[in-house]
Parts: structure tokens; C-alpha cells; sequence
């Protein structure tokens, strides 16, 4: 689990100042972070995607595996990444299916946020990538919106594929703040990274 260190510190903070503030409302704030690596709900969508997609969703426990960054490993990084982002065109999952959320590959060419997340790592691990480097992760952008990105993890840290960026970055770097992700040990368990409260994705463009 990445950031354990900072974060950690983070709510140490956030914890004190909780306790010198006796209000309702730092006690409702409370409530809205997990602790970090604990078990949390899959996001929405995500166990109807499986039901629809089984040959997506492997089951069963699996051993961590990190992708060693060689030079050509980062070009088809950056070529999937930009490749994908080009291609499918984004679109709300209301205008699209008419329902608030569902996940799906953008075969008809359009999408949004986690289907261009699927669609990458369908292509990575068709590609002979192995899954368990490459966990599907829901964030909260710069905006406070619910977004889906694709973390990748390599010897040499874990970089974000996102369709709001053409460049693939260290999470550090993206200013997001990151609520949950697959477990590197088990793909249908999602992890909590903190913030807990729900995050519906959307079909934000580049």
C-alpha cells in the first residue's frame, strides 16, 4: 500500500484536532475515514461488471506481483495509456445506459472514467501483463469528484494511467486524494486508502 507514511501522519493530525473540537460535526466527520488497508465495499458497479465479465474478474487469492520498469515496459505504458484516452470518447453512464453508474469496456467507442480504467488493463494484461500490478483504484480529483484511475505497481514506484491525462505519473503527482483500491492479493477485495466516504465516477473529458 502506497503513502502509508504520510497519510499515517495525516490523521494523526486530523485525530488531534478532532479531539479539541467537541462539535457534532468533527464527530460526524469522524465517520468518514477507514482505516488505512482495511477491508471496504467495492465501489458501484464493480460486482455486476464481474457477474457480466467473469473471465475479468479472477477469483480467488493471488500472490503480489510488482512490474519491473524496463524502458519498453514505460513506452507501453505511456502508448496504452495515450492510445485508449484517444479512442474512446466520454460519456456519462446516464446518457449512455440511462442508469447513475455501470461498469463496462467501451466497445461501442464510448465511456467513462472507470471504462477507460477496464479497458487498459484488459489491454495490459492481454498484453501478458500480470493483474495483480495493475489495480483499479477510486479517487477523488482536484474537484472533490468521484474518479477512477488505473494504478499500476512497478520496482520503481506506482504510476497512474487516468483519462484526464495523457502522461502517465507517480500517484504523488496527480493531486488526487485516493479512497480505495483492488488488494494486490486478491482482485475482488478492495482496500481502503482513507477517505470512505462514496465516490461515484464520472465521465470527466481530458
Amino acid at each position: 500500500m502506497f503513502g502509508i507514511t504520510g497519510r499515517g501522519k495525516g490523521l494523526a493530525v486530523i485525530a488531534i484536532l478532532i479531539g479539541l473540537t467537541a462539535s457534532a460535526k468533527a464527530a460526524d466527520e469522524r465517520t468518514l475515514y477507514a482505516s488505512l488497508g482495511d477491508s471496504t465495499r467495492a465501489p458501484i458497479g464493480w460486482v455486476e461488471f464481474c457477474a457480466e465479465n467473469p473471465g475479468e474478474c479472477r477469483n480467488g487469492p493471488s500472490e503480489p506481483r510488482d512490474i519491473v520498469m524496463t524502458q519498453a515496459a514505460w513506452r507501453d505504458l505511456l502508448r496504452v495509456n495515450r492510445w485508449v484516452n484517444e479512442t474512446v470518447k466520454p460519456l456519462t453512464d446516464m446518457d449512455h445506459w440511462g442508469v447513475v453508474e455501470k461498469w463496462s469496456l467501451p466497445t461501442d467507442g464510448y465511456g467513462d472514467c472507470e471504462d477507460y480504467v477496464l479497458f487498459k488493463r484488459k489491454l495490459l494484461i492481454d498484453a501478458g501483463w500480470p493483474r495483480e500490478a495493475l489495480l483499479i483504484t477510486v479517487v477523488r480529483d482536484r474537484q472533490g469528484e468521484g474518479h477512477a484511475v488505473l494504478t499500476v505497481k512497478t520496482d520503481k514506484g506506482e504510476f497512474i494511467l487516468d483519462n484526464q491525462n495523457e502522461s502517465v505519473v507517480a500517484w504523488t503527482e496527480t493531486g488526487y486524494r485516493f479512497v480505495k483500491r483492488q488488494s494486490q492479493k486478491d482482485q475482488n477485495v478492495w482496500v481502503s486508502l482513507g477517505d470512505n466516504r462514496p465516490a461515484l465516477a464520472t465521465a470527466s473529458a481530458r
